[in-house]
């Protein structure tokens, strides 16, 4: 990737600038120091305050101007643009503030640091009770709703990394993305970005209306300079909070010289419909079978296929067999594994094979050799410096062998997918896999659905795992036309397609011939309209195609605007809810300016002609 990156420092005695009351290029966003707070403040409104701040005044160090390329993503062309201040607040201590017209962001560093643990954090952010939130409760596989509320007051809720509760019984950690509203249309979206080697990742504990910046477990001795992740809460409207690109703006560019060996793409998955499918030879032929009718480059051969062998019925065949005959079908196969950092007794395999570097080398080049295009790690152990480290080491190992990586019952996306363009996405999020597991997901998905684009998916990819027209264990009440949507509305750069084959090439050509167009790379997307929970519209474009995806998260009829004067004006597909049938397919003379959806419904539309100025 091309990386053109300008940084002007102003610092001198004649240009530096002290202030209380620092502003982003264009003077939306600003930040004021008073009383050991920083308000943060958009357009003049209050959005946030800091707590306990240790410095008095911020120094003008420069701006920051920088185009970057991404291979997936919100867009390809990004922009990284802010005005940047630092304050000293030790002899060997200083924060770094930068103010992006998006959003602001900050870190701490640190110098002269002879054997001593990471300092301790100093961030703390005031959310007055009363204020219109989602945020999920802290898990260590980052898999949980984003339930609407105006209270810190929730109860906790078991996950699989147990219960975390303050003294009077409430819950007190949560996890990133927390999506706030403290005025009427204007949000705030706190998060972090770019964990390096030697950081843990932060989740948010709280006491009342205090929301401290909590690093998980670090235990190394530090020596010489040290910093923290960037701090990230991005502001603005709907709009400004949705097509953000904050959190890889400020990750680090690029690791990989040659990037040209990574293709996103559609995948054939096997676990949705059958959860032990992937140690049978002749189910993994079937979806095989199916990514070449309808036209998808990947195959993902999911947990136990170490196991292939055992089964009498597949008369002697390995897992090297079965990615031989994807090959020869011009499929791609991926392939899964268990970190054996995390859920060990009980779960899956392969194990222990990706813990040792010489284990881990050994394996991604056996991968490489038959012909694998990419690995699927799953069941990480949360946000330690462990866990970080580790996932650094597998994303590197990867690329050397030119493999593709999705982070599986893993920590969210914090700007990894800028640095390293092989991670194509993340699970961390509560997804259709859920259907397997209990029947809570039933009721809730439609509402979960329409957070998802304001909360998880704002920060980078996410395996939702999208598009099921049949049930899995427990049924879904949601339409068909949602349930495509879903594969548009949700960025993900390999977007796997969770329905079984049967169920998929009984749909109509032309929703075949849909998925098998699908795009996985998106050169821009824009906010069209919704909330947060009740619905949401996003348009994504692929060269000169725009498809526009909505969905109703309501049990009830919902009419959806659609503000979409930059679409072309004719060559319109339209995928919606059928009055008496499961679908509606048509081709509207002209852009409709309004859909109405039956409850939990959902609409795709698709305008392939060329664009309008």
């Amino acid at each position: 990737m091309k990386k053109i990156l300008l940084y002007l420092i102003l610092c001198s005695v004649a240009l530096a600038t002290n202030a209380r009351k620092v502003s982003s290029p264009n003077g939306n966003l600003s930040a004021k120091i008073t009383d050991k707070k920083l308000v943060i403040s958009f357009k003049k409104q209050k959005v946030l305050e800091l707590e306990d701040i240790e410095f008095k005044e911020l120094v003008f160090a420069g701006k920051v101007s920088e185009d970057y390329q991404m291979l997936t993503g919100k867009r390809l062309h990004c922009t990284n643009e802010a005005n940047e201040y630092q304050a000293a607040f030790d002899k060997d201590a200083r924060i770094v503030m930068r103010l992006y017209n998006d959003g602001i962001a900050f870190r701490y560093e640190y110098a002269n640091l002879r054997n001593q643990k990471p300092p301790q954090e100093h961030t703390v952010y005031l959310i007055p009770e009363g204020t219109k939130r989602w945020m999920m409760q802290w898990a260590e596989s980052y898999e949980g709703f984003f339930p609407q509320s105006n209270t810190y007051k929730q109860k906790p809720v078991p996950s699989f990394s147990g219960v975390f509760a303050s003294h009077d019984g409430w819950n007190n950690r949560w996890a990133y993305p927390a999506l706030l509203e403290p005025t009427d249309g204007v949000f705030a979206l706190i998060s972090e970005a770019n964990i390096e080697r030697r950081q843990s990742a932060s989740s948010l504990y709280n006491d009342g209306e205090r929301f401290s910046v909590m690093p998980a477990e670090n235990d190394l001795e530090l020596n010489g300079e040290w910093h923290t992740p960037w701090r990230v809460v991005i502001i603005g409207s709907l709009a400004d909070i949705v097509q953000s690109t904050l959190v890889t703006d400020v990750s680090e560019p690029g690791k990989l010289e040659n990037t040209s060996w990574i293709k996103p793409g559609v995948v054939s998955w096997i676990y949705w419909a059958n959860n032990h499918g992937s140690n049978d030879y002749n189910i993994i032929r079937k979806y095989i079978d199916m990514a070449v009718k309808l036209h998808l480059p990947y195959v993902l051969i999911d947990a136990e296929w170490d196991e292939m062998d055992k089964l009498a019925s597949n008369e002697g065949k390995t897992i090297e067999d079965a990615v031989a005959y994807a090959i020869s079908k011009g499929i791609k196969p991926l392939i899964w594994y268990n970190s054996s950092v995390g859920w060990l007794n009980g779960a899956p395999g392969p194990k222990f094979r990706l813990n040792k570097p010489e284990d881990r080398e050994k394996e991604f080049a056996w991968c490489e050799k038959i012909g694998v295009k990419g690995v699927k790690i799953d069941f990480f152990s949360g946000d330690n410096q462990m866990n970080m480290e580790y996932c650094l080491d597998l994303l590197e190992s990867a690329a050397r062998h030119h493999l593709l990586v999705n982070f599986h019952g893993a920590p969210i996306p914090r700007g990894w997918q800028r640095t390293y363009p092989n991670l194509l996405s993340t699970e961390g999020v509560y997804g259709a896999e859920w259907y397997n597991n209990v029947a809570t997901f039933t009721d809730k998905a439609a509402c979960h659905n329409a957070t998802l684009p304001f909360t998880r998916n704002v920060i980078g990819p996410m395996d939702y795992t999208p598009c099921a027209f049949s049930d899995s264990q427990h049924p879904h009440i949601t339409t068909n036309a949602h349930e495509l949507a879903l594969t548009v509305l949700y960025e993900s750069g390999l977007q796997h397609l969770a329905d079984r084959p049967e169920s998929f090439l009984s749909q109509p050509q032309e929703v075949q011939d849909f998925l098998g167009q699908l795009p996985a790379v998106w050169d821009e997307t824009r906010f069209v309209s919704g909330y947060p929970g009740e619905g949401a519209v996003l348009a994504r474009r692929s060269g000169n195609t725009w498809y526009v995806a909505g969905i109703n998260g309501k049990d009830e009829p919902q009419t959806l605007k659609l503000p979409l004067g930059f679409l072309p004006k004719k060559d319109i597909r339209l995928f919606a809810d059928g009055a008496d049938s499961p679908w509606s397919i048509t081709h509207p003379a002209s852009v409709p300016q309004e859909i109405t959806c039956q409850p939990r419904g959902g609409f795709v539309l698709v305008s392939s002609s060329q664009m309008q100025p």
